[in-house]
């Protein structure tokens, strides 16, 4: 059996009033490692005019649904334009809904008569991926790819929240028992465990790809690893993990 190379996007939270840079230096990554599948971990739509946390408040003045569907859009062109001007063979394209693009459906259900207004249509998601992971019922959708199981976020309990903690990727093991990879949390944490068996799991939390600071986390900005992940060698959930921050990528390709 062949390994396979997996490239992680985090989170790019993709926002009308900051630019989309960093989807170039994507696209160049995507070029030169030439991954095997490319996995967007959701939020690439921050959605500010959708967010019901800041409805009613002075800082949600001024936001437009059409503002953020083109600054995602243009995430896309950006990120998959000169990937396809290549001509070489696409990686397979992933693409988990975020809680952010969820939002689209919540105001759905609040605003029944927006629902031909506000459409996951305006995404365009079914152009640049071969396979769309949507939310079930009120969490993440949940997706298998060389035994490592992706999603948005792992939920805990009943309730459907979120795995998280003070050792995320840890918890992720000792709750799923899988490989498995999540975004939403902004943060960096790996986990490696051996089963009775000898095989190896990993738990990985992967970080953000978002290289400016949100007005509503404050200080929280500062725990942040902003960066992509590769998984080099990935065969029955274990591989190699390559960390490159945003930083490096600017450097490289900015």
């Amino acid at each position: 059996m062949s390994t396979k190379t997996h490239l992680i996007i985090p989170d790019p939270h993709a926002h009308p009033d900051h630019n989309n840079d960093r989807a170039d230096y994507l696209a160049k990554l995507i070029k030169d490692v030439k991954p095997d599948v490319v996995i967007n971990m959701g939020d690439q739509w921050d959605f500010p005019s959708l967010s019901s946390y800041d409805k009613g408040k002075k800082s949600f003045h001024g936001r437009s649904y059409k503002a953020d569907v083109d600054s995602g859009l243009e995430f896309s062109d950006r990120l998959w334009g000169p990937v396809r001007k290549a001509k070489k063979k696409l990686p397979r394209r992933v693409f988990l809904e975020g809680n952010h693009e969820e939002r689209i459906r919540r105001a759905q259900e609040v605003s029944p008569e927006l629902s031909d207004t506000i459409t996951y249509k305006d995404l365009d998601l079914t152009r640049d991926y071969d396979d769309i992971v949507f939310y079930k019922g009120g969490t993440p959708g949940v997706i298998e790819i060389d035994n490592v199981y992706y999603a948005h976020y792992f939920i805990s309990g009943v309730m459907g929240r979120p795995i998280s903690g003070e050792h995320p990727a840890y918890s992720l093991l000792t709750k799923e028992f899988v490989s498995c990879t999540a975004g939403h949390l902004h943060v960096f944490d790996h986990s490696e465990r051996t089963t009775v068996g000898g095989r190896k799991i990993n738990g990985l939390i992967s970080g953000v790809y978002q290289d400016y600071d949100s007005d509503w986390a404050g200080e929280v900005n500062k725990l942040w690893w902003r960066g992509v992940c590769i998984k080099r060698n990935v065969e029955d959930g274990n591989y190699d993990l390559q960390q490159i921050s945003l930083e490096a990528l600017k450097k490289e390709y900015g």
